[in-house]
């Protein structure tokens, strides 16, 4: 009888973006693809959510273990208060994302936090500050996160100031790495990391200002082709905001996205010279474009469940971002290395 033959790899790099507890959707795109042996993940690109999604993915394949990533992100998220469980799906599918969103946002609680960080400085709080990551992300491995095997990992900070992106890989990556890519500056003080060419001390702040994520370190010659962009800030909103803190939240979405579309365009020029014949082939890398998103699930939620990470919550978009994978995989595996499935041109047009 013939044996049956093993199914091609499909390699591909990641880029993971950042959005807070909206990361918990790139939890479930990245549950679905460690469990499909078709996709093979040869980078990782991420910034603030997307740098720890993907720290905990690395640590998991430099082990050669597809399952032990899963499990650490299954860790990762159970810390912010993620539900795992799948018996409680039902209960939690009677509050909708969106709904839990407008509870959080219409909080006193919340209105008062989200006054008391615009007009107070993180600075202020004297010897009693912590930055609340750093109890998780010092119990990652990281000398699985910063192994040679496995996919190669690149995290994106905002150096305060020079403005300029700082991208850290390899033995690079601490703990300090970690929080200066999730470092939003009206609630947590710059991270301080000390240079270790030039022993120079820099501040840090979210890489999400300069590269949400970054995607040039993508374009190694020794990488593949494909970068599949996990998108968890909407792009495009239909209906403009009017109130005070949709616009701010519209703000926000814009911000954290400006780099990533510079990127895009870039990469969409390009390609046109090489169709064209305008470029010596071989002279620039011919880079194709996939994403993973569900912008008709973000549109509806908020900066209030970035912030706020309720267990209904995690769950709920952790489900949305198995489906979103579950879709592309499905409908777009088969294009990975021939073209990119996101049209460049129409989204410039």
């Amino acid at each position: 009888m013939a044996r049956k033959a093993e199914p091609r790899t499909k390699p591909l790099n990641l880029a993971l973006q950042g959005g807070g507890a909206h990361g918990a959707f790139t939890w479930g795109v990245l549950d679905v693809l460690l469990d499909n042996p078709e996709v093979e993940i040869a980078a990782i690109s991420g910034t603030s959510a997307g740098a720890l999604n993907g720290a905990a993915v690395k640590a998991g394949l430099a082990q050669g273990s597809r399952d032990l990533a899963r499990e650490n992100l299954e860790w990762l998220w159970e810390q912010v208060g993620a539900i795992t469980d799948e018996s409680v799906a039902p209960w939690l599918d009677l509050f909708a994302p969106q709904a839990i969103s407008h509870v959080i946002e219409g909080s006193l609680p919340f209105a008062l936090g989200d006054s008391f960080s615009r007009m107070v400085s993180p600075y202020l709080t004297g010897p009693f500050y912590q930055n609340p990551l750093q109890p998780i992300v010092e119990r990652l491995h990281y000398d699985h996160v910063c192994a040679m095997p496995g996919p190669a990992l690149h995290i994106c900070a905002t150096n305060v100031r020079s403005g300029k992106i700082r991208i850290f890989t390899g033995a690079d990556i601490t703990p300090s790495a970690i929080m200066a890519s999730a470092c939003l500056p009206t609630l947590f003080r710059a991270v301080e990391i000390a240079d270790p060419g030039t022993g120079v001390t820099e501040a840090y702040w979210d890489g999400g200002y300069t590269g949400n994520p970054a995607l040039f370190p993508l374009f190694a010659p020794d990488l593949p082709r494909d970068i599949v962009v996990v998108n968890i800030n909407p792009i495009r909103r239909d209906e403009v905001p009017t109130s005070a803190r949709a616009i701010q939240n519209r703000i926000n979405e814009i911000s954290f996205n400006s780099s990533l579309l510079r990127e895009l365009r870039a990469i969409e020029f390009v390609q046109r010279l090489l169709d064209k014949g305008a470029l010596e082939p071989g002279l620039m890398k011919h880079v194709l474009i996939h994403m993973i998103a569900d912008d008709d699930l973000m549109r509806n939620l908020s900066v209030a469940t970035k912030l706020v990470a309720t267990p209904q919550t995690l769950f709920q978009l952790r489900a949305a971002g198995r489906t979103a994978a579950e879709g592309f995989l499905r409908d777009h595996i088969d294009h990975v290395g021939r073209h990119s499935t996101v049209d460049l041109p129409a989204m410039f047009g």
